[in-house]
């Protein structure tokens, strides 16, 4: 048996920066992986997501480009390069992590883990060998996996979820999306601008409902305009396949019944942990997640847990934090995390961006709060870009100013969202947001606009 001071289950965002922040804090670390280094972000979600929507992005602007004076003619597009293209940023990643894990001297090894109460790990290779390591400190970093509901006739139909649809070798003629979450709304974005014709099934009554009603309404028109159809307030019944086409009976709200036709379908409608590594260690739960303290530990002592496995926000920047978190915590420290301060981020065109509370979470909670909104379609920036679409929401309290939540949708919003981050956790003012000058032309301009008018010295914006 080979003794660790931390044994880390898992390298995705989680867990491969929380070994490395152990190592570089003088303890001896293993690291755990049953898969490839970079979870589910690098391999199966951010970054093969976002290669391919920078791709379309490219094609949706050549489309454009005849209105610009830009002269485009027989526009082509390879899937099989995109795919090629996509693979190679993977891996070039994956060489990255493998580097700094091994620079950090730290001991990686590749099978499937298994946790006993005195801390011993048990781990199965995949040639069946079986491997034992002891961990004074451990961290559950092993994320999540697709959810699959409980639909009439789904075993029987060959379908997608985002652990194989960005392995697709042809562009579907067609493609059934359920759930109109952040996932649903990207892969939408990425097929019908390789001229897939998509439709969206979504339970509630609008798309992406976690965040702003004004971000949700804006994205609904832009993926209208693409010709995108949304079915809100629709649910799958059942779905059945012959020939290749899949046939998917919903209801609505109102007990309205139809068939769609599709050639493939997506399911995106959440994910759930992956616990067969804690079987046998009796966990606290909280609901199907792992239950932790503020420090990021379980119910058992020296036991932490981090990601997408306790739920909560399952973003990558999220899970990094809480495993870098969990690590100080194991030292000692009594670090805890602040998730009002944890951006959102919507890769879709145009781009959404978020932080804190939006308006009807502080509705919900009695808040005192005022609003200011300032629409893209006055800024410079986006009119010489030609990305008008969106706006700048910022709410604050009434009474001392405090910046309680951001919302943004248009051009690279996702880029500017740190900034908004950034005075919340310096518990930054609307006054101060106001005194800061941003460059002239940028969509950042939108943000000191709306704050002055927010205190009444507004002047593009009254």
């Amino acid at each position: 048996m080979t003794n660790f001071d931390v044994v880390i289950i898992g390298g995705g965002p989680a867990g491969y920066v929380a070994a490395i922040r152990a190592a570089k804090n003088g303890k001896k670390t293993a690291l755990v992986e049953s898969d490839y280094l970079g979870g589910t972000c690098l391999n199966r979600g951010c970054i093969p997501s976002k290669t391919l929507l920078r791709h379309t992005e490219i094609i949706e602007d050549i489309k454009k480009a005849d209105d610009w004076g830009i002269k485009v003619s027989d526009l082509y597009f390879s899937l099989e390069d995109m795919i090629s293209r996509k693979d190679k940023v993977i891996e070039t990643l994956r060489m990255g992590i493998n580097q700094l894990l091994k620079s950090g001297d730290i001991s990686v090894y590749n099978g499937m883990a298994s946790v006993e109460t005195n801390k011993q790990i048990n781990i199965k290779k995949a040639d069946n060998d079986t491997l034992t390591l002891f961990g004074d400190k451990i961290l559950i970093a092993t994320g999540s996996t697709p959810v699959i509901p409980p639909i009439e006739g789904v075993n029987t139909v060959d379908y997608h979820t985002t652990d194989t649809i960005f392995h697709i070798t042809e562009i579907p003629e067609s493609i059934l999306i359920i759930g109109g979450g952040v996932i649903g709304v990207e892969m939408a974005n990425i097929l019908s601008s390789l001229n897939t014709e998509v439709t969206i099934v979504e339970m509630s009554g609008r798309v992406i409902p976690s965040e702003d009603k004004d971000a949700s309404k804006a994205l609904l028109k832009s993926l209208k305009k693409k010709g995108i159809k949304i079915l809100l307030k629709h649910q799958v019944r059942s779905m059945s396949e012959k020939n290749g086409v899949k046939k998917i009976n919903l209801s609505s709200q109102k007990g309205e019944n139809k068939q769609v036709e599709t050639s493939e379908v997506l399911i995106a409608v959440g994910r759930r942990p992956n616990l067969s590594a804690v079987d046998s260690l009796q966990l606290n739960k909280n609901g199907s997640f792992i239950a932790v303290n503020e420090q990021l530990e379980t119910s058992i002592d020296g036991i932490y847990s981090a990601g997408d496995v306790i739920g909560g926000l399952q973003l990558a920047h999220v899970a990094s934090e809480e495993g870098l978190t969990a690590v100080e915590n194991m030292d000692g420290k009594k670090k805890n995390i602040n998730y009002q301060w944890m951006p959102r981020c919507i890769y879709t065109k145009p781009e959404i961006a978020s932080v804190g509370y939006n308006e009807q979470e502080l509705i919900d909670r009695n808040m005192d709060y005022r609003a200011g909104k300032y629409d893209l379609s006055g800024n410079g920036k986006a009119l010489a870009m030609g990305e008008t679409e969106g706006f700048i929401k910022v709410l604050i309290d009434s009474n001392y100013g405090e910046i309680l939540g951001v919302t943004m949708v248009g051009s690279h919003v996702t880029e500017m969202i740190g900034q908004s981050a950034s005075y919340m956790q310096l518990e930054g003012t609307v006054d101060e947001l106001a005194s800061l000058t941003q460059a002239h032309p940028s969509i950042s301009e939108g943000l000191m606009e709306i704050a002055n008018a927010l205190i009444d010295k507004g002047i593009h914006v009254n």
